[in-house]
């Protein structure tokens, strides 16, 4: 018996910007029918639209109530949105927020209830889709409520992984909302997820300054000293491989980041910043320290571009693939954990020869 394809839920997004479009370039190929069940939480019509106006090869979805319908050898598509809703290419709308907020709603809806395995979430605009049911800086923020769950949003490609202790916060803020225990607990949330979802058994992972030249011994701040450096010691003492805090422009600036499994930055850009610098047109963006999986492309919204058949889909297949790996990861580690291997057997791999 052929094991049972995984169920990938992928959010429409701003119906205005380029979701649709990264969508069905990304789905046109018909092998992405053979490694998981897509299932995608939009609107036939405005799908239509998009379609015809990018002039776009027809792609046939296989429409259902729910990702617990969906059919393993189509394109699946839940009717989340009104079929009078107003596309506006390229525009900021309300319209297009709560239609972004819908289709969010019901597949992390489907994603409580098993009906898909993992979700893929199309890129929104974090202003127009506020409202009174979504009142969060972005996905990450709305997911950790919804599961319960402390995130790390962790940026992640083939070449390097990036994770940031302060997320949609504004800069001034970032100071003051560091602390030694936040950074530790991001490290253990950093640590147990390359552990458990990208199988690395001793992760080593490097932790950026907040200030520049990670402080220069206190004379360009104190933050280094008093509050990033006791909270690599502590990580230290519970048994992670932390390093740091380094200066985070010759860190990225001399190839330093090859030589860690992941990148703990302080802020949002301080990461981010030399992350799409590096990986673009594959990163991903993952939220960590959830017990669900979800990723999303690592762009915005590209209203400049939409509608014009300019959008590159590598970054979404990127996350499709990343959330099937994680996925995979855990339920191997899961099944590992469960049934340990006995050191005491002689016919275990663990035992001596």
């Amino acid at each position: 018996m052929s094991e049972q394809k995984i169920k990938v839920g992928i959010t429409q997004g701003d119906i205005n910007g380029i979701g649709y479009e990264v969508i069905f370039k990304a789905l046109s190929d018909p092998r992405m029918l053979e490694i998981c069940t897509p299932v995608v939480y939009g609107s036939s019509k405005v799908a239509a639209y998009h379609r015809k106006a990018l002039n776009l090869p027809p792609l046939s979805m296989n429409n259902v109530r729910d990702g617990g319908e969906a059919h393993s050898k189509r394109v699946n598509l839940v009717n989340c949105t009104d079929d009078n809703a107003r596309v506006e290419l390229g525009k900021a709308t309300e319209v297009g927020g709560q239609a972004a907020f819908q289709s969010l709603e019901i597949a992390v809806e489907d994603l409580k209830n098993g009906a898909i395995d993992v979700l893929v979430t199309a890129p929104i605009n974090k202003k127009v889709i506020q409202s009174a049911e979504f009142a969060f800086p972005g996905h990450t923020e709305y997911l950790a409520s919804v599961f319960d769950g402390t995130p790390l949003m962790l940026m992640v490609s083939d070449l390097l992984r990036v994770g940031v202790v302060t997320g949609h916060i504004p800069v001034k803020e970032v100071s003051a909302a560091i602390s030694k225990e936040l950074i530790l607990e991001k490290l253990k949330i950093l640590n147990a997820t390359l552990k458990n979802d990208f199988t690395i058994r001793r992760p080593r992972i490097a932790v950026l300054g907040l200030n520049p030249h990670a402080g220069d011994d206190g004379l360009l701040g104190k933050e280094e000293q008093e509050v990033i450096q006791p909270a690599i010691t502590e990580a230290k003492k519970n048994g992670l491989l932390v390093f740091g805090p380094f200066p985070a422009d010759g860190f990225f600036g001399t190839d330093g980041f090859k030589k860690y499994d992941a990148i703990l930055a302080m802020y949002h850009d301080q990461g981010l910043a030399p992350f799409k610098a590096l990986s673009f047109s594959t990163g991903v963006n993952f939220t960590a320290g959830l017990p669900v999986v979800r990723t999303s492309p690592d762009h915005g919204t590209a209203y400049e571009i939409a509608g014009q058949d300019q959008a590159d889909p590598q970054s979404l297949l990127s996350a499709i693939y990343t959330a099937i790996d994680v996925y995979n990861s855990r339920k191997m580690n899961a099944e590992l954990q469960a049934h340990p291997l006995d050191a005491n057997d002689p016919n275990s791999l663990g035992a001596d020869e």
